[in-house]
């Protein structure tokens, strides 16, 4: 049967040997309070950080129909959480995936729209301020693959959402970076984020 939640992060990329995505997706994946509210375990899902990885491994996730989906990646000069308003049908051809590939071509989809967005961010981003986690809403996911994969993601008849978390202590944080958030009420907010969803899910869809 198939998961009503699809949960992704990613694995290590240049600059990011230890990626605290994937491990954030994983946590959530196995919290009881997520568990509890969906009537079962999310699917969970570590991508490569790699183009192919988009064709390979997330178009046949997302062909299993999960009901919403909920992603993850790590931004380097991020402070706080940011959740991604939009995708962009952009990618830059200068920085190269962790199998030392890059973009082929500007476009992601050249028969695609501009731009893809997520009419459940502002949602979510309410939901992060009442947790007590400080939060951004952003309109610009980047050029990689948090941005590519968001905007496959979002041609799914199905609530979408990326969040770009900031790195861990094992990577370089900017100067002047917050002190992190207690982690388990950043997963209890994430998961009031993911049930929130998975409810759009079954009103809208």
């Amino acid at each position: 049967m198939t998961a009503t939640l699809l949960v992704t992060g990613f694995g290590p990329f240049p600059g990011v040997p230890r990626n605290p995505s994937a491990a954030l997706a994983r946590r959530l994946g196995k919290a009881p309070r997520l568990r509890l509210a969906l009537g079962g375990a999310p699917s969970v899902l570590v991508l490569r950080t790699a183009y192919d990885a988009i064709r390979e491994v997330l178009a046949p996730a997302l062909a299993e129909k999960p009901q919403a989906v909920l992603m993850f990646g790590v931004a380097s000069r991020a402070r706080a959480l940011r959740v991604e308003i939009r995708a962009r049908n952009r990618a830059s051809p200068l920085f190269p995936d962790a199998s030392g590939h890059r973009a082929g071509r500007l476009a992601l989809d050249p028969a695609g729209p501009p731009e893809r967005t997520s009419p459940a961010a502002h949602a979510a981003v309410a939901i992060l301020r009442r947790h007590g986690i400080p939060v951004a809403a952003s309109r610009d996911a980047g050029r990689y693959l948090c941005n590519a994969s968001y905007f496959r993601a979002l041609a799914e008849p199905c609530p979408v959402l990326f969040v770009h978390i900031p790195p861990s202590p094992r990577t370089r944080r900017p100067q002047g970076a917050r002190p992190a958030t207690d982690p388990q009420r950043t997963l209890r907010a994430l998961a009031a984020v993911a049930t929130m969803l998975t409810r759009r899910a079954r009103r809208d869809f």
